[in-house]
């Protein structure tokens, strides 16, 4: 584990980790077709929630807790609620079942977890942690993570506790669409957006990054993202780390986070910079589309998008909380 960490130091040349730093938390509830006419009573429903993970995950920052507690904390907030897809909140696939994808990244040991296509998981990040701290993989899928789940006591749950009638109807309405051979005329039923996430540094100077998600709705059985696929949509190491939002094919294919957390890292790029160029440019320029929270090792935060919203919430190194839904996507 020494060597391990010893690496992911060596791959960030601009600063060590100090047991003074001022903790930085930031999260995501998720990037897309946020309509700009949604209710101020959604609003606030929405930013209430966003509130209540970003404190359970910088509480444990300002305890001196490890920045992948906090990771988890703040993501097992979003997992409950329903008005988020990850968890409780999760999407419905093509077949009518919900499939979930979560992942961890620890920047300062380069010790990665994760899983998809749990179905009965309440908590996918725990179980994500567990991947990461009591195996010696680093995904786990479908049903060996849920027997894997077991050996480690993690409770299951019948899949009844993830049904919500919200989803439920975008199912339906995409089936609909499917028999008629058209496309999705509902864009927050069209489909690729939804997931939470969270990056933090905590008083050490060490980075965590963590993402947990439901999909797409109306996905095919068996399909993944790049939620827990470790430095597509999920990376951290010693200098930089990120939880991605969006068409996940789109940040598979451009390896985003990795990506992102290279040119801070070996190439000494600004984080706006890098996050800016990567999200904003190469992605679009495939054709996909979607968000991105980073934060580096001098606590700078980047949270760009290039969709009319995105949910989150930060806590710099001023301390002050803020949250937010709409915005230019340029911070």
């Amino acid at each position: 584990m020494a060597a391990v960490g010893a690496l992911a130091t060596c791959l960030w040349s601009g600063g060590q980790a100090r047991a003074d730093t001022v903790p930085v938390m930031v999260i995501h509830g998720g990037a897309g077709v946020i309509k700009a006419d949604m209710s101020a009573e959604r609003q606030q429903i929405v930013k209430a929630a966003l509130a209540r993970a970003l404190q359970a995950g910088y509480a444990a920052l300002k305890a001196g807790q490890p920045a992948k507690d906090a990771v988890v904390a703040a993501i097992r907030v979003l997992e409950d609620d329903p008005n988020f897809n990850a968890g409780k909140g999760a999407v419905f696939t093509h077949d009518g079942h919900n499939e979930m994808d979560a992942a961890i990244m620890d920047g300062a040991t380069l010790q990665a977890g994760a899983v998809a296509g749990v179905q009965h998981v309440r908590n996918p990040i725990t179980l994500a942690r567990a991947v990461m701290e009591q195996s010696k993989h680093v995904l786990l899928i479908g049903a060996g993570a849920e027997a894997f789940a077991q050996t480690q006591k993690i409770p299951l749950v019948d899949s009844s506790y993830f049904w919500t009638q919200h989803r439920w109807d975008q199912l339906q309405k995409a089936l609909k669409e499917d028999a008629a051979h058209s496309q999705h005329a509902d864009e927050t039923t069209d489909r690729h957006f939804g997931t939470v996430g969270a990056v933090a540094l905590d008083r050490e100077g060490h980075l965590a990054a963590g993402t947990s998600t439901g999909g797409m709705t109306d996905k095919l059985w068996g399909r993944v993202g790049d939620s827990p696929l470790i430095g597509a949509g999920t990376y951290a190491n010693a200098g930089c780390a990120m939880s991605g939002t969006g068409w996940g094919e789109f940040y598979i294919r451009t390896v985003a986070a990795h990506e992102i957390c290279m040119r801070v890292t070996a190439m000494h790029e600004a984080l706006a910079h890098a996050a800016q160029d990567v999200i904003n440019h190469e992605i679009p320029a495939l054709g996909g589309d979607g968000g991105a929270i980073l934060v580096d090792a001098q606590g700078d935060i980047a949270m760009p998008f290039n969709t009319s919203g995105m949910y989150r919430a930060w806590v710099g190194r001023d301390g002050v909380s803020h949250v937010a839904i709409f915005g230019d996507g340029k911070k």
